[in-house]
Protein backbone atom coordinates (compact mmCIF):
# COMPACT_ATOMS: atom_id res chain seq x y z
CA UNK A 1 0.00 0.00 0.00
CA UNK A 2 1.68 3.43 -1.13
CA UNK A 3 -0.40 5.80 1.88
CA UNK A 4 -1.83 4.60 4.96
CA UNK A 5 -5.74 3.88 5.04
CA UNK A 6 -8.29 6.55 6.45
CA UNK A 7 -9.00 6.33 10.42
CA UNK A 8 -5.37 4.85 11.20
CA UNK A 9 -3.18 6.78 13.77
CA UNK A 10 0.07 7.25 11.30
CA UNK A 11 2.73 5.85 13.71
CA UNK A 12 6.45 4.27 13.41
CA UNK A 13 7.35 0.85 14.77
CA UNK A 14 11.44 0.40 15.85
CA UNK A 15 13.04 -3.05 15.49
CA UNK A 16 16.37 -2.06 17.37
CA UNK A 17 19.07 -5.23 17.54
CA UNK A 18 21.81 -5.60 19.13
CA UNK A 19 25.51 -6.67 17.66
CA UNK A 20 24.15 -10.50 18.91
CA UNK A 21 21.10 -9.73 16.90
CA UNK A 22 18.58 -9.93 19.90
CA UNK A 23 15.53 -7.55 19.56
CA UNK A 24 14.98 -4.43 22.03
CA UNK A 25 11.80 -4.63 23.78
CA UNK A 26 10.52 -3.42 26.91
CA UNK A 27 7.37 -4.06 29.21
CA UNK A 28 4.34 -1.96 28.72
CA UNK A 29 3.57 0.02 32.02
CA UNK A 30 -0.51 0.40 31.77
CA UNK A 31 -0.28 -3.17 30.58
CA UNK A 32 0.72 -6.09 32.87
CA UNK A 33 3.48 -8.47 31.34
CA UNK A 34 2.76 -6.88 27.73
CA UNK A 35 5.59 -6.25 25.83
CA UNK A 36 6.57 -4.48 23.10
CA UNK A 37 8.74 -2.72 20.51
CA UNK A 38 9.53 0.80 20.73
CA UNK A 39 6.58 2.74 18.59
CA UNK A 40 5.32 6.19 18.20
CA UNK A 41 3.01 8.75 16.54
CA UNK A 42 4.09 10.50 13.38
CA UNK A 43 3.89 14.08 13.80
CA UNK A 44 2.22 16.04 11.20
CA UNK A 45 4.79 16.80 7.89
CA UNK A 46 7.21 14.85 9.35
CA UNK A 47 9.16 12.25 7.86
CA UNK A 48 8.67 8.58 9.07
CA UNK A 49 12.09 7.84 9.10
CA UNK A 50 12.88 11.05 11.52
CA UNK A 51 10.08 9.63 13.59
CA UNK A 52 11.16 6.34 13.85
CA UNK A 53 14.60 8.06 15.50
CA UNK A 54 13.13 10.42 17.43
CA UNK A 55 10.87 7.91 18.67
CA UNK A 56 13.45 5.36 19.90
CA UNK A 57 14.88 8.59 21.75
CA UNK A 58 11.80 9.34 23.57
CA UNK A 59 11.16 5.96 25.06
CA UNK A 60 14.20 4.62 25.37
CA UNK A 61 17.36 7.41 25.75
CA UNK A 62 18.73 5.35 22.82
CA UNK A 63 20.21 8.11 20.42
CA UNK A 64 23.39 5.47 19.15
CA UNK A 65 21.46 3.66 16.66
CA UNK A 66 21.71 3.26 12.14
CA UNK A 67 18.74 2.18 10.26
CA UNK A 68 19.44 -1.08 8.37
CA UNK A 69 16.33 -1.46 6.83
CA UNK A 70 12.55 -0.56 6.42
CA UNK A 71 9.46 -2.12 5.49
CA UNK A 72 8.66 -1.21 2.41
CA UNK A 73 4.71 -0.76 3.02
CA UNK A 74 2.13 0.40 5.23
CA UNK A 75 1.37 -2.30 7.98
CA UNK A 76 -1.83 -1.84 10.05
CA UNK A 77 -3.75 -3.46 13.21
CA UNK A 78 -6.74 -2.49 14.84
CA UNK A 79 -7.48 -1.51 18.28
CA UNK A 80 -9.43 -4.44 20.21
CA UNK A 81 -13.07 -2.28 21.54
CA UNK A 82 -12.09 -1.88 25.40
CA UNK A 83 -8.57 -0.58 23.87
CA UNK A 84 -10.12 1.86 21.28
CA UNK A 85 -12.51 3.45 23.67
CA UNK A 86 -9.42 3.86 26.13
CA UNK A 87 -7.37 5.49 23.87
CA UNK A 88 -10.41 7.56 22.67
CA UNK A 89 -10.40 9.22 25.74
CA UNK A 90 -6.88 9.80 25.94
CA UNK A 91 -5.96 10.78 22.61
CA UNK A 92 -9.30 13.36 22.02
CA UNK A 93 -9.67 10.81 18.52
CA UNK A 94 -11.56 7.63 17.78
CA UNK A 95 -8.92 5.71 15.63
CA UNK A 96 -9.78 2.44 13.93
CA UNK A 97 -5.93 1.41 14.88
CA UNK A 98 -2.76 2.26 13.95
CA UNK A 99 -1.20 2.16 10.31
CA UNK A 100 2.82 1.87 11.11
CA UNK A 101 5.78 2.10 9.08
CA UNK A 102 8.84 -0.73 10.48
CA UNK A 103 12.28 0.10 10.75
CA UNK A 104 15.22 -2.33 11.65
CA UNK A 105 17.93 -0.50 13.33
CA UNK A 106 21.23 -1.61 15.03
CA UNK A 107 22.29 -0.15 18.24
CA UNK A 108 25.53 1.07 18.19
CA UNK A 109 26.07 2.38 21.80
CA UNK A 110 26.93 0.88 25.14
CA UNK A 111 24.17 -0.44 26.87
CA UNK A 112 24.46 2.51 29.71
CA UNK A 113 22.70 4.70 27.19
CA UNK A 114 19.10 2.53 27.66
CA UNK A 115 16.76 4.61 29.95
CA UNK A 116 13.41 3.40 30.01
CA UNK A 117 12.57 7.52 31.16
CA UNK A 118 13.59 8.21 27.36
CA UNK A 119 15.04 12.03 27.26
CA UNK A 120 12.47 12.61 29.35
CA UNK A 121 10.13 14.98 27.03
CA UNK A 122 7.23 12.26 27.45
CA UNK A 123 6.01 10.25 30.50
CA UNK A 124 7.22 6.69 30.37
CA UNK A 125 5.96 3.89 28.92
CA UNK A 126 7.67 1.09 30.17
CA UNK A 127 8.85 -0.97 33.71
CA UNK A 128 11.57 -3.23 32.17
CA UNK A 129 13.38 -4.14 28.84
CA UNK A 130 15.57 -6.93 27.58
CA UNK A 131 17.02 -7.94 24.83
CA UNK A 132 14.98 -10.70 22.78
CA UNK A 133 14.61 -13.78 20.18
CA UNK A 134 12.10 -13.00 17.53
CA UNK A 135 9.63 -15.80 18.98
CA UNK A 136 9.83 -14.46 22.08
CA UNK A 137 9.43 -10.83 21.15
CA UNK A 138 5.93 -12.23 19.29
CA UNK A 139 4.95 -13.78 22.10
CA UNK A 140 5.24 -11.66 24.78
CA UNK A 141 3.52 -9.60 22.73
CA UNK A 142 -0.40 -8.45 23.08
CA UNK A 143 -2.73 -10.59 21.25
CA UNK A 144 -3.26 -7.83 18.48
CA UNK A 145 0.13 -7.15 17.69
CA UNK A 146 1.20 -10.38 17.08
CA UNK A 147 0.16 -10.73 13.72
CA UNK A 148 1.81 -7.45 12.81
CA UNK A 149 5.04 -8.58 14.71
CA UNK A 150 5.34 -11.79 12.55
CA UNK A 151 4.72 -9.86 9.50
CA UNK A 152 7.42 -7.27 10.54
CA UNK A 153 10.32 -10.18 11.77
CA UNK A 154 9.84 -12.17 8.61
CA UNK A 155 10.61 -9.04 6.08
CA UNK A 156 13.71 -8.40 8.61
CA UNK A 157 14.56 -12.36 9.24
CA UNK A 158 17.49 -11.96 6.28
CA UNK A 159 18.99 -9.46 8.98
CA UNK A 160 18.24 -11.57 12.34
CA UNK A 161 20.38 -14.41 10.69
CA UNK A 162 24.17 -14.70 12.48
CA UNK A 163 25.18 -13.87 8.42
CA UNK A 164 22.91 -11.11 8.11
CA UNK A 165 23.80 -8.20 5.23
CA UNK A 166 24.99 -6.11 7.76
CA UNK A 167 28.32 -8.52 9.40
Amino acid sequence: MESPPEGYRRNVGVCLINPSKKIFAASRLDIPDAWQMPQGGIDEGEDPRNAAMRELREETGVASAEVLAEVPYWLTYDFPPQVRERLKNQWGSDWKGQVQKWFLLKFTGKEEEINLLGDETAKAEFGEWSWMSPDQVVELAVDFKKPLYREVLTVFAPYLQKDSPED
